[in-house]
């Protein structure tokens, strides 16, 4: 097997993944609202002064729901694209990726809860 680069690309993937990035962040009202969360989370823990530890957990608690909201968008544009018309199938992988990205957006609440209020409340 042999790998093709298309137009004499040097880049192998990056082009694809950004514009896969940009297109959910246009077509995502979900994903920009995560963003945004993420945006002032980002801002309190720069006012706050979080420590090293506090930030890794503050990234990765960003990062997995925005993963997941690109996954769970990612599934439901292939389904729709699959089958335009409502399947109680397609409905139920719809629902569990939603339910994916609710279960890591808890998460990063729990966490967020945990590294700010003793920061807010002065503990």
């Amino acid at each position: 097997m042999h790998l093709v680069l298309k137009d004499n690309q040097k880049s192998i993937g990056f082009k694809y993944a950004w514009n896969g990035i940009i297109s959910v962040v246009r077509s995502e009202r979900n994903f920009r609202i995560h963003l945004l969360v993420a945006i002032i989370a980002i801002t309190a823990g720069l006012v706050m002064q979080l420590n090293q530890i506090e930030w890794l957990f503050i990234v990765v608690a960003i990062g997995s729901v925005l993963v997941t909201e690109c996954v769970n968008s990612a599934i439901e544009k292939m389904l729709d694209y699959l089958n335009p018309e409502i399947h109680p199938k397609a409905k139920i992988v719809k629902d569990m990726s939603a339910g994916a990205v609710l279960l890591c957006s808890i998460m990063a609440v729990v966490i967020g809860l945990i590294v700010f209020i003793p920061k807010i409340v002065g503990i």
